[in-house]
Order: C-alpha cells, then sequence, then structure tokens
C-alpha cells in the first residue's frame, strides 16, 4: 500500500482508456506508483458472444502479476448479459474489482445506447448496476460523466444509487458527453456531487502534471484520482503526484529516462501484441513520449511511417540524442 492510500491522501489511478489502458501501459504506471488501474473497455455481449479462444479478449482480459489492483471494465446496455460477464469476470480470478462504462462519449458506442448514453435512460442505468453487483463477489464500481447534456445531468443520480448498492466508489468525469473533450473539466461540479453523498467519489479530467493532482483533489474534495489522457508518454505523473502530495521534492524527468521509458516500452508492446500491432499501436504512444523534445516535429512522419520496432527505436535515439547535443552549451 502506498503512501498515497493514506486516508488523509487521495489515491492515484489509471483510468481505463479504449485501444491505451492495455497491459504493457498498465504494468507501466504500476512501476510509476500508480494504486489503481483498469482494463480497456470490454463489450459484455461481445465477450459473451465470442469464442472461448477468442485473441481480441484474451488479450482485453489479460493480466501481469504486477497488477496487484486492477479493474476490468466491461459496457452494455443489458442487464441480464451485463450480469453474465460480470459472473465471468469473477471467475477468472484476476481482477480486484468490476468497473461499469456509462461515460465512453464515442458516437459508435452511445448509437447502441451504451456508455455515457445511459445517462438519458438513469433507470436503465441503474437496473444495469443491481445486476451487476448482484452477480459479482468482487467490489463494484462505475464511471460516469456528470450528465449526457445539460438536459441530462443524472450523475448525483447515479451516485445516489450506487451509493444504496454498496458501490465501492463512482468515479465522475468533470464533462458532459456533449462536451466530449472540449473546454475544462468541472471540478467545482464533482465536489458539490460528492458532498451530496457518502459514497467516495473520485475525480477523471485534465490532470496532467502533480501540480494538476493536487488541484483537481482540493477542488473535488475527492478520495481519489484517475488520470487517463494525462498519463499518455507521461507515466511518471503517478510518482511525481505522491511526491507533491507527500510533501517530497518533486523529481524532474532527464531525457534519459523519457527514452529509456519508451524503448522499453515499445519492447513490451512487441512481447504482448506482436511486432505489426505493437508497431501501429506504439505510433499514439510515441506521439506523447515526444512532445515538446526539440527536433520531434520534423522526426515525426518518419515515425508515423516506420514499419518496425527496430526503426522506431532507432529514429526515437537519434532524435533524443541530438536534442540533448544541442542543448548543450
Amino acid at each position: 500500500m502506498s503512501e498515497a492510500q493514506n486516508p488523509a491522501l487521495p489515491w492515484i489511478g489509471l483510468a481505463p482508456m479504449a485501444g491505451l489502458s492495455d497491459l504493457p501501459m498498465r504494468t507501466l504506471c504500476y512501476r510509476m506508483g500508480a494504486d489503481y488501474a483498469c482494463t480497456e473497455m470490454v463489450s459484455a455481449v461481445g465477450w459473451m458472444c465470442a469464442k472461448p479462444d477468442n485473441p481480441a479478449y484474451q488479450m482485453l482480459l489479460a493480466t501481469d502479476p504486477l497488477e496487484y489492483n486492477t479493474a476490468v471494465q466491461l459496457f452494455g446496455k443489458d442487464p441480464i448479459v451485463m450480469a453474465e460477464a460480470a459472473a465471468r469476470a469473477c471467475e477468472l480470478k484476476r481482477f480486484t474489482s468490476i468497473d461499469i462504462n456509462m461515460g465512453c462519449p464515442v458516437r459508435k458506442v452511445t448509437a447502441a445506447g451504451e456508455g455515457s448514453a445511459l445517462l438519458r435512460t438513469p433507470e436503465l442505468a441503474v437496473k444495469i448496476m443491481e445486476a451487476v453487483k448482484t452477480h459479482s463477489y468482487l467490489p463494484v464500481t462505475v464511471k460516469t460523466r456528470l450528465g449526457y447534456d445539460v438536459d441530462n445531468m443524472n450523475a448525483l443520480f447515479l451516485a445516489k444509487a450506487a451509493q444504496a448498492l454498496k458501490f465501492q466508489w463512482i468515479c465522475i468525469h468533470g464533462r458532459t458527453r456533449a462536451q466530449m473533450y472540449g473546454g475544462a473539466a468541472d471540478y467545482a461540479a464533482i465536489g458539490q456531487i460528492a458532498r451530496q453523498v457518502d459514497i467516495p467519489v473520485v475525480a477523471n479530467g485534465d490532470v496532467s502534471t502533480p501540480e494538476g493532482a493536487v488541484r483537481a483533489a482540493k477542488e473535488t474534495g475527492c478520495a481519489g484520482l484517475l488520470i487517463g489522457r494525462g498519463a499518455m508518454g507521461n507515466p511518471w505523473i503517478f510518482r511525481r503526484a505522491h511526491q507533491l502530495f507527500c510533501g517530497e521534492p518533486v523529481e524532474g524527468i532527464s531525457s534519459e529516462e523519457r527514452l529509456n521509458t519508451a524503448l522499453s516500452h515499445i519492447d513490451h508492446m512487441v512481447v504482448f501484441k506482436g511486432e505489426k500491432l505493437a508497431v501501429a499501436e506504439m505510433r499514439t504512444h510515441i506521439g506523447h513520449y515526444i512532445a515538446g523534445v526539440r527536433g520531434a516535429a520534423a522526426l515525426r512522419r518518419a515515425l508515423n511511417t516506420a514499419a518496425t520496432a527496430a526503426e522506431q527505436k532507432a529514429l526515437l535515439q537519434s532524435l533524443f540524442t541530438r536534442a540533448e547535443q544541442e542543448d548543450q552549451p
């Protein structure tokens, strides 16, 4: 148990992100001090209809021994199927909790009435919560947004339902679905909900620096923070935020650590997913690792078209070597 799990301090975890919070990313964040992580979204109906040896679901549901506090996130709109998926997730005996996705804003998810679309059908949302809770011996949590839009601000309703069902906590992203990722996360609105319920409320949105983590915790009064996009190319955010919360000196990130972390991330992805898929998916991560590095813009196209892991690694090494040489007096 880390210092951030002291009752006086918020715990800090990696938020679920489709296509991003996979096993390599989660284990990396644990090494950097994350207290919790969550899988990518897992479609309940897709999983229940898939063959047992389906490689996509095997990858989504894989865990590493380093993952001591990882949840599986399920999404769907059918309470019966969600209950079945929850029961099967328990049978795997590799997760510490089950999270229900009621916050994904992506059109293909909301068009099916899933994710944040459930904020428009709060009664159905509660039925799903009841079904998952009833069929899981693991703690259950829910991640949502403030509302679907200004006419459907139902996060407080869901928080009260989660409290009544004795969920472990509810995480609230400080935007509506209509806002997508535009504007600033509304910490005041999250804090207002947190003060109206007894269930722990976890805040999410716009944390990418240790100072941002302290601000989010202070303005929301929440028990914990989930960091998603702010951890991309920045996994040490967990370690550095813990240091600031604990009153310790916040360590800077050297070019050497940034480069070595990116190279290690590539290697882990290749081992876990095979080179072709790893190279394709690492392009997004690499774009974040090189943000702000001198000369990155000139190499971005080459990095995005590199066909092998060796090419990606060689380009990164040349970029960081050149940037370091140019920064020397």
